[in-house]
């Protein structure tokens, strides 16, 4: 055997591989930059802003700006909120995190809860929220169906059943960034000492006791660490609190 020469090939292997992860590394590295856009993509003014209202962001600020258009909703029977129908056996609560498991242990009684998406910041340790997805992805903020538990069991629910239209007239339209939206609040509207825990793209949609069809609209969540929350309308920039019930321009 030529040692020398299989010497060579062993050391020309390390130096391959060693580029295969080094460039493996750099990649992840650049992936979760791109991704994570942090409080230096705001502009200037709004970080001074914040360094003066002493306001935090622990929330990772999405970088995505999708084409969305509004859309139309009405409740299918009527609005059913304080109703509460229970389970027909009881389900283990621990399964709202696996929305598969979940899936599949409720599919007989709600068919459709593949298409809602749980909301761990609106829910309580007993009451577990999830919202309808608009296209399978985008969750409709304020529409409900709500699981209730005790002993660590889901025992019964309360739904909004709703049926979603999309009106020929309304063109996507490329939303709203999350860093511009997030600057207006800042600027704008959060009180001082505001702590920013979590952004959300979706449809932010009003609750009437209608037949008729409601419209909603693309729109950024901000939740507050107080619990508050603000929503920044996608498409115009008008800005929600739900809290106060005002449209903001």
């Amino acid at each position: 055997m030529d040692w020398g020469r299989a010497k060579n090939v062993l050391i020309y292997a390390f130096l391959l591989l060693n580029l295969v992860l080094g460039y493996q590394l750099w990649n992840g590295v650049r992936e979760q930059r791109d991704s994570n856009l942090d409080i230096t993509s705001l502009e200037n003014n709004t970080q001074r802003m914040m360094d003066e209202k002493q306001i935090r962001v622990l929330a990772k600020i999405p970088t995505e700006t999708p084409e969305l258009a509004k859309i139309a909703y009405r409740f299918v029977d009527g609005d059913q909120r304080g109703k509460t129908v229970d389970l027909p056996a009881p389900v283990d609560s621990k399964l709202i995190f696996s929305p598969r498991e979940l899936a599949s242990a409720l599919k007989n009684t709600l068919p459709d809860i593949d298409q809602y998406r749980y909301d761990e910041v609106a829910s309580s340790a007993d009451v577990f929220v999830l919202h309808p997805l608009v296209d399978g992805k985008w969750p409709l903020f304020k529409i409900e169906m709500k699981l209730l538990g005790s002993n660590q069991k889901i025992i019964s629910y309360q739904r909004q059943a709703i049926e979603i239209s999309y009106p020929e007239e309304e063109k996507p339209q490329r939303v709203l960034s999350a860093s511009k939206a997030l600057g207006n609040l800042i600027e704008n509207f959060l009180p001082e000492g505001s702590v920013v825990t979590e952004i959300e793209l979706g449809y932010y949609g009003e609750v009437f006791d209608s037949d008729a069809h409601l419209p909603a609209a693309p729109a950024w969540r901000f939740m507050l660490e107080s619990g508050k929350e603000y929503y920044v309308q996608g498409i115009s920039g008008d800005v929600i609190s739900p809290n106060t019930e005002k449209t903001k321009e």
